[in-house]
């Protein structure tokens, strides 16, 4: 039987410097087969290229990755400064409409770094433009030097709400995280629910309220090391799970319409 297939939402780049290219990071792929158990299809985040409806026609789940580009604060009624970084209006037309959609139809998706606050974005909320500017917040920030294991090293807590989604997804109230970001929540989204912060306050886990479908979304990044983690694996494990239910009623109700 064919594996569910997983979208990871691309980000452009330029390879050498001028050639354009989408990618995605061999570890959200690694992840998505190996724990969530479902073949990784890799989108190009540009709308020149997809549409929601095919997207949603052609793929089980979501994953919406991390990425050097935040959302254009002009999504949240902001105006751009240097403070929130680069961006990319191609990625943000794709990803935010295709988390409505989804989030209404009950197809799972799960947002990582960037694609959690795209979660927060699409569901109505704002940002931070860098957390690390705010008084008594922490620096989440990668370490600009080191091994790529130092820098997706465990750094701090993150507290789930007790007996909510992600304690009962984790098995444990409290758990410890990478940290690779620089902007935060500032508002949430009207449905959403910050299940889990940090030890300064920052938001690190949220879901959509009274969603059909799987919606969970964390700002660290739990792709790396997914398979041997203790808090990555049963993320991707839920979420796998969802991902194969929704492809399993999608090939019932596929069979009941040719019978």
């Amino acid at each position: 039987m064919a594996r569910p297939i997983v979208g990871i939402i691309g980000n452009a780049y330029l390879m050498n410097d001028q050639y354009p290219v989408h990618a995605a990071g061999t570890m959200n792929s690694t992840a998505v087969t190996d724990v969530a158990g479902c073949m990784p299809l890799i989108i190009p985040s540009d709308p020149r290229f997809v549409s929601v409806p095919e997207l949603m026609d052609a793929c089980d789940g979501f994953l919406f990755t991390g990425g050097r580009p935040n959302v254009h604060p002009e999504e949240y009624g902001e105006a751009a400064t240097e403070a929130h970084g680069e961006f990319d209006r191609a990625r943000d037309e794709v990803a935010l409409e295709l988390i409505r959609s989804c989030v209404e139809a009950g197809q799972p998706i799960l947002g990582i770094c960037r694609g959690f606050q795209e979660v927060n974005v699409a569901m109505g909320g704002s940002l931070y433009p860098e957390i690390r500017d705010l008084p008594g917040r922490d620096n989440h920030r990668m370490p600009p030097d080191g091994t790529l294991e130092e820098k997706f090293a465990l750094r701090h807590e993150v507290t789930f709400q007790e007996g909510g989604v992600f304690h009962r997804v984790m098995g444990a109230q409290k758990v410890m995280t990478n940290t690779l970001h620089g902007q935060g929540i500032k508002t949430a989204g009207p449905r959403l629910v910050i299940d889990g912060h940090a030890p300064d306050g920052t938001p690190e886990a949220i879901y959509v309220s009274d969603a059909p479908g799987f919606t969970l979304a964390v700002q660290w990044h739990p792709e790396y090391n997914a398979a041997a983690d203790p808090v990555s694996r049963p993320l991707f494990e839920a979420f796998g799970q969802a991902v194969h239910a929704w492809s399993n009623d999608k090939q019932a109700t596929t069979l009941l319409k040719s019978a």
